[in-house]
C-alpha cells in the first residue's frame, strides 16, 4: 500500500511527464534521470541513494514507467534529511579561524571538491553563482548566508 497522497502522485506525474516529453514521449523515462526527477520534486538524495534505488550512471541502460517510478520515489522520500542549518554551521566553524562567521572561499571550494560527495569545479562555480556567494576583500565568505541559501534551494 502506497503512502503517497493523490496530490503527491499528481506532482510526480507532472514531473514524470515533463521528463518523458524530453525523452521522446514513449511513456518511459531513462533511469539516469531518477535523481533529476527527485530533485525537481523537492528531494535531495545522494548519488549513492539514487543508485541504490534504481538510478543508473549512463543514459540508455534502463527506463521506468510512471508506475515503476512511484515506489522508487516513495523509497527515496523515506530517507532522512541530510543535515540541518545548525549541523552545517557547526561543521563550517571548523574553518572559521577567527570565530567571526567567515571562512576562506578557496578553502570552501577545496572542501566541496575533495570531501564527501565531491563536486567538480564547474559545479562549485555554479553553486557560488546561484547562491550569489561573493568574497570580501580578504577572499572570505560569510558561511551562514551560504548555508541558508543552499538549504533554501533554487529560486523558481
Amino acid at each position: 500500500m502506497s503512502s503517497l497522497s493523490k496530490s503527491d502522485i499528481e506532482d510526480i506525474r507532472e514531473v514524470f511527464e515533463l521528463f518523458d516529453f524530453w525523452d521522446g514521449r514513449d511513456g518511459e523515462v531513462d533511469a539516469f534521470k531518477v535523481g533529476h526527477m527527485c530533485f525537481c520534486l523537492g528531494l535531495n538524495p545522494t548519488q549513492e541513494t539514487i543508485a541504490k534505488n534504481g538510478g543508473t550512471n549512463k543514459l540508455g541502460e534502463k527506463a521506468y514507467k510512471l508506475e515503476e517510478f512511484l515506489p522508487i520515489y516513495e523509497e527515496i522520500s523515506k530517507d532522512k534529511d541530510t543535515g540541518s542549518f545548525a549541523e552545517f554551521n557547526e561543521a563550517f566553524k571548523t574553518f572559521d579561524r577567527e570565530g567571526q562567521g567567515f571562512m576562506s572561499s578557496a578553502e570552501l571550494r577545496h572542501v566541496l571538491t575533495s570531501l564527501g560527495e565531491k563536486m567538480s569545479d564547474a559545479q562549485v562555480d555554479e553553486l557560488f553563482l546561484v547562491t550569489d556567494t561573493r568574497e570580501d576583500l580578504e577572499g572570505n565568505i560569510q558561511y551562514s548566508d551560504f548555508i541558508e541559501k543552499v538549504l533554501k534551494g533554487p529560486e523558481n
